[in-house]
């Protein structure tokens, strides 16, 4: 084996075609669209009927807490929740005292950059999920630059306060009619995508024989859907390891996922219709569909074992995040920094689209930052149109913010630029709740703000390197060789002990999962180690082998009466 180390990766090209390109809507799009409506809503219409709509923005902060933490249980979701309204308050809390205390607009684009860095840092490392560290870094920078004494201070977090407990139960309340809706909808994704593949693998085993050119083509997008399934299996699970008490229908759910699981490693095994056919079952409020096993205790003695595992600790998990932290907190700070250069008399405008590029590598950098732009600008044209209808009375601009916060709940699924269409004139129209502005400058200001955040912001990315990515494959290299050789030694052993290979199967199986989202952020990473693709892919499938020889030797069933 050569000495030599392995040379960087050039910069790739950057993509144009797809970014665009619109997909299918979230399954629950209209949750967090009606939740946002309400919560925002009350809150906003009582500071109308007092007259006050200038504290609207106080109380924004703690509504829009209620666009989180759909997709976990809602055991999860109440403790989730309430620390995301605690990370409000006090990201709040930071920018109001800041600006209380200086006016100097270098320190306040210096702490919003800081701000921006941490909330990055912190929604990654506890996956919190969308719209990630965006929404606390457009509250805390516009809460810097709002003129503000300490003596204001508690009087306007309160009013976040009570608006963010508010935006709790709006998020909670859900539960009261489909208690285990989260994790039912969880293992129903498992279930189609570990059908899909089932179908994809029967499909294309047939024409694989054909050319060396099919097979290859074949193998890729077996590769694919087996990677698609396997995340969705890993976030069924990671959805009913959060629900606290283990009830029967929990437990059913369980043996689904299961099933689901021999289905990736059995396919050509496997009756994807009927897993499809439980998936339906699930979506509705029906009694979940019952599942016949004849290895009931070892699989529920494996799920007890996975369990055991807690979660690395958050100092842990913060580690690999630092590259992404520091070019937060640069390309905030220069975005704001030119921004004020250039006279724009709102730089947290700047900030804000700098710190919603960062993604996991520098080429979904680049995608969102296109994104960005193009929906920024034409929401600067839907704000042109609808600037005269809301400047009609305060009544139909609270309305018509609604009715953004809406369509941008309903669309960003679809893709991120359809969503910032709608978020850009709402972001507009907050501005004018203390009162009516010139549309000319506003839309001005965005538009200057928007182009120099994402050029700026870009350009941070790719002068800070994220070295760690090449580790970071290493490691998920290391720990799935580590997991396949302790499943097919339980394989080999006579008698594993009880639950043992089944917690050291499903083991494996979220190692392999881990390793390729690890290799897909480090791909579109520049100036790095090469990444390893060949030995990823053979790591992948000797681990998906092993998988498959571990369902034989359990004597598991896909569906009764099938051997898998």
């Amino acid at each position: 084996m050569s000495s030599a180390a392995p040379s960087p990766t050039p910069a790739r090209r950057l993509p144009l075609a797809g970014v665009l390109r619109v997909g299918r809507p979230s399954d629950i799009w209209f949750k967090p669209a009606l939740s946002v409506v309400v919560a925002v809503g009350v809150p906003n219409l009582t500071l109308l009927a007092l007259g006050r709509l200038d504290l609207a923005m106080y109380t924004m902060a703690g509504s829009l807490c209620a666009l989180y933490a759909h997709n976990l249980p809602y055991a999860a979701r109440a403790r989730a929740l309430a620390w995301v309204v605690l990370g409000m308050l006090a990201s709040v809390a930071v920018a109001l005292v800041t600006a209380s205390l200086t006016s100097s607009a270098v320190v306040l684009v210096a702490v919003g950059a800081l701000l921006a860095a941490a909330q990055k840092a912190l929604c990654d490392a506890t996956r919190i999920g969308p719209p990630g560290p965006v929404i606390f870094a457009f509250i805390s920078s516009a809460s810097l630059f709002a003129p503000q004494t300490l003596g204001q201070v508690p009087g306007h977090l309160a009013l976040a306060a009570a608006a963010g407990a508010w935006a709790w139960l709006v998020g909670m309340a859900p539960g009261l009619v489909r208690p285990h809706g989260p994790e039912r909808r969880a293992t129903a994704r498992a279930l189609n995508a570990a059908a899909a593949y089932a179908e994809m693998f029967v499909e294309t085993s047939a024409s694989a024989a054909e050319s060396a050119e099919t097979s290859a083509t074949a193998s890729a997008g077996r590769d694919r859907a087996r990677a698609a399934g396997a995340a969705a299996v890993h976030a069924a699970w990671q959805s009913l390891f959060a629900t606290g008490a283990r009830s029967e229908s929990r437990r059913t759910l369980e043996r689904l996922v299961v099933r689901a699981e021999i289905a990736l490693a059995a396919p050509a095994d496997t009756d994807a219709g009927r897993l499809r056919s439980w998936a339906r079952d699930l979506r509705g409020t029906g009694p979940v569909p019952s599942v016949e096993s004849a290895s009931v205790a070892d699989e529920l003695l494996g799920v007890e074992a996975e369990r055991a595992v807690g979660r690395r600790p958050l100092a842990d998990r913060l580690g690999p995040l630092l590259p992404l932290a520091l070019r937060t907190a640069l390309g905030c700070a220069l975005a704001g920094y030119v921004s004020l250069a250039l006279g724009v008399g709102r730089p947290y405008w700047a900030i804000v689209t700098a710190a919603s590029l960062y993604q996991a590598n520098i080429t979904l950098t680049w995608s969102r930052g296109v994104q960005r732009v193009v929906g920024n600008l034409v929401g600067v044209l839907l704000f042109a149109a609808v600037a005269p209808l809301a400047h009609l009375g305060p009544a139909a601009l609270v309305l018509c913010c609604l009715a953004f916060n809406f369509g941008a709940e309903a669309l960003i699924s679809r893709n991120y630029w359809l969503g910032s269409i709608c978020v850009t004139p709402m972001a507009l129209l907050i501005t004018e709740f203390t009162g009516f502005q010139r549309p000319g400058e506003l839309m001005t200001d965005r538009i200057v703000d928007t182009v120099v955040g994402a050029l700026v912001g870009f350009a941070a990315a790719v002068v800070v390197t994220n070295r760690r990515a090449g580790d970071r494959i290493e490691n998920a290299l290391d720990t799935v060789e580590r997991a396949r050789e302790h499943t097919a030694r339980l394989i080999a052993a006579e008698r594993p002990g009880p639950g043992a290979l089944e917690a050291a199967r499903r083991g494996l199986a979220s190692a392999l999962v881990e390793l390729r989202a690890t290799a897909d952020a480090a791909a579109g990473e520049w100036w790095q180690r090469a990444v390893p693709t060949e030995r990823v892919l053979l790591a992948e499938r000797t681990g998906h082998r092993t998988l498959a020889t571990a369902v034989r030797r359990q004597g598991l069933h896909v569906l009764e009466g099938k051997r898998a």
